[in-house]
């Protein structure tokens, strides 16, 4: 499970490396392959290859071609994907339109997001924070409500 949050730097060549407290979960399974994509918000998503495979693509594999809007949102969610593999200094590269799709230059901010990571702008980061104004238990009241299972 990925938590906590961290600020590290974007290298010149658009690398970032990955926190050994968030690189310590990704699953051998994983063989240290990451996919990226665009995050439904201004940020990157990163998910390890295992659970790419299971959760996501098996999500992706479950729409209909033949329904417009979901044949539109797979086209728009598979363009921006890109695979890459930890190097030994768990580092990452990442595409240059991902990095401008988030507006990452010089730091980033990395999100442990339970079975994915985010990259973040930190400036956009706070500002996204900023538009949920409501207070963290209002939030935590209306979210996490005992709901079927």
């Amino acid at each position: 499970m990925f938590v906590g949050k961290h600020i590290y730097s974007v290298d010149a060549k658009g690398r970032v490396a990955l926190p050994a407290k968030i690189k310590k979960y990704i699953n051998p399974e994983a063989d240290n392959t990451i996919f990226m994509t665009k995050g439904l918000v201004e940020c990157i998503e990163i998910y390890p290859q295992d659970h790419w495979k299971t959760e996501i693509m098996s999500r992706i594999d479950q729409l209909d071609d033949f329904v417009p809007e979901e044949a539109s949102f797979k086209r728009l969610f598979l363009e921006n994907v890109s695979e890459d593999n930890l190097d030994a200094q768990s580092r990452i590269l990442i595409p240059k339109n991902l990095l401008e799709y988030a507006g990452i230059e010089k730091e980033v901010l990395v999100l442990g997001q339970d079975k994915k990571i985010e990259l973040w702008n930190p400036e956009k980061y706070e500002k996204y924070k900023e538009e949920f104004n409501s207070s963290y238990i209002d939030s935590a009241k209306q979210v996490m409500q005992k709901r079927p299972r």
